[in-house]
């Protein structure tokens, strides 16, 4: 049985550290620790399962303790995500997952706290002072069984229409252990694939499938009950004992008690970071004025 996970890292501890085609490295910053995994190669995009680019992890401490608006990591972060971002032109930000599902709300409750400046153009943007903002568009997707439509499909449509330079989708993510809920934040260039979190997984959304860069933007909000199990055990489970943990074929999710309060932070901390990110000609006191 493959252990699910939507980590770069975890991915990287599970295939070997010494994979060719990886490079891998970290550093500290503003109290965070962060890491830097490129896979350069189709031989170890297959090894990791993970398609080629650049994967930022940043460890966090627990999203449900309470931080700063104003936090140097936030700036840190919004630093990180800055670097895969192209320099000018319009970005879409999309929130992905269903907000009433409460492991699955990180997207569209991230996307409801970045800041929509396209539409501030003109004599009203240099009047109030914001001729400096970059245009950025934001939607939530909502997830097909609400919609009828593949979050693939509806982004490439707005996609479309108003032409981004690129595409920030949000969505919430799994991890293979427990101590990485609420700790942990992945930054992509290579994509997402939308509902992965919640073990939905739908069409990719990525370069190939939009025409334009597509950064993503997670934080793992569960862990699949079998892949937890494995873990803990140390070893893969036998066939017969994994399929305990699968009662009538339905693949089972933890999810930690605190996590209404863990996606309401995590999506604040994203949303301050995205805006510190985008928005980079003001301060982030100033960000925070106008969210």
């Amino acid at each position: 049985m493959r252990l699910r996970t939507d980590l770069a890292v975890e991915a990287r501890e599970i295939a070997g550290e010494h994979i060719g085609g990886v490079d891998y490295r970290t550093y500290s910053e503003n109290g965070l620790e962060i890491s830097r995994l490129t896979v350069k190669n189709e031989r170890a995009a297959r090894a990791l399962g993970k398609g080629q680019g650049t994967y930022i992890t940043v460890e966090l401490p627990s999203l449900t303790d309470r931080f700063s608006d104003t936090d140097d990591r936030i700036k840190t972060i919004g630093a990180e995500i800055r670097r895969l971002l192209p320099v000018n032109g319009l970005l879409l930000v999309a929130g992905l997952g269903n907000e009433e599902i409460t492991p699955d709300s990180l997207g569209p409750k991230t996307a409801a706290k970045v800041l929509a400046t396209r539409h501030i153009t003109g004599e009203f943007a240099r009047a109030a002072g914001l001729n400096r903002l970059r245009p950025v568009a934001v939607m939530s997707t909502g997830v097909t069984g609400q919609t009828g439509i593949e979050t693939g499909e509806y982004i490439l449509s707005v996609v479309k229409r108003i032409r981004p330079s690129a595409v920030i989708a949000v969505d919430a993510l799994a991890s293979r252990r427990l101590e990485r809920l609420g700790c942990t934040l992945q930054i992509s260039d290579t994509g997402i694939s939308p509902g992965a979190g919640v073990g939905n997984r739908r069409n990719a959304i990525n370069r190939e499938t939009l025409g334009v860069p597509v950064i993503s933007i997670g934080v793992p909000t569960v862990v699949d009950l079998r892949t937890l199990a494995c873990d803990l055990l140390g070893s893969e489970l036998k066939r017969d004992a994994a399929e305990s943990f699968v009662p009538r074929g339905k693949n089972m999710l933890v999810i930690p008690n605190e996590i209404d309060l863990l996606t309401e932070r995590a999506s604040r901390l994203l949303g301050l970071s995205l805006n510190a990110a985008v928005q980079d000609k003001f301060e982030l006191e100033e960000l925070i004025e106008l969210m």
